[in-house]
Order: structure tokens, then sequence, then C-alpha cells
């Protein structure tokens, strides 16, 4: 059997860190992945996959990562479920990260005038 995803999209919203009850980073993202095609008005849609992200890719991710930032990630099509609290049953189908790869530039931090440096010879 094959179970493989490959994404490359736009964060919706700021990554945001969180721990398991043991000690497991995670983070929850949703990517905005932009349709190949226009619609019937000339515009482009977008898909909005949720994603699930481990350990080392949840803790670079929420560090280096912002709303609007492109990345790319491959991973595997998963499907859970649970009971809300009206007793409803939930599914949730979601993208679990095994390679996550930042795809925008790094935003260019602005650079302070280069310091003159004094040295004195001694005669």
């Amino acid at each position: 059997m094959i179970n493989q995803v490959t994404l490359v999209g736009r964060l919706t919203r700021d990554p945001e860190l969180k721990k398991t009850t043991e000690g497991t980073a995670v983070a929850h993202i949703t990517l905005a992945v932009t349709r190949h095609f226009r619609n019937q008005n000339g515009e482009v849609e977008a898909d909005f996959v949720q994603c699930t992200l481990w350990r080392r890719a949840a803790e670079n991710t929420c560090q280096y990562c912002k709303k609007g930032s492109v990345i790319g990630i491959t991973g595997k099509l998963q499907t859970r479920n649970y009971d809300n609290k009206e007793g409803k049953r939930i599914y949730v189908t979601e993208v679990v990260a095994e390679t996550v790869r930042f795809l925008s530039s790094k935003p260019h931090a602005v650079e302070a005038e280069p310091q003159k440096e004094e040295v004195t010879i001694g005669v």
C-alpha cells in the first residue's frame, strides 16, 4: 500500500507549539494550497489542508515560520476521530508530516552601519 502526500502552500496563521502530556512537541497547522486552474469567475481557489507536525519539525516550524510563510511538506494522510462535548463523533483527516522544508526567503534584517574602529599604533 502507498500513502504519500506532498504539499507546498502558505501557512494560514502563525504556528503554535504545544506539548503532549509526555512532553513531545506538536504543532497543528493549516496550509493554503492553490489549485492549478481558475473557477468560472476567473479566480484561483485554494484548498486548506490540516497538517500535524511532531518533534523537531514542529519546534523549527514554530520558531522560523509565520503566517504567509511558504513551506513544503511530505507525509502521510491519516484519519482520526473523537467524540466532542455533545457526544457527536467528529472525524478529522490530516497530513502527518514526515519532512518539512521552509521555502520562503528569510526576512532581511536591517543592518546597522558598520562601526569604525580606531587602532592606535604606538610609536
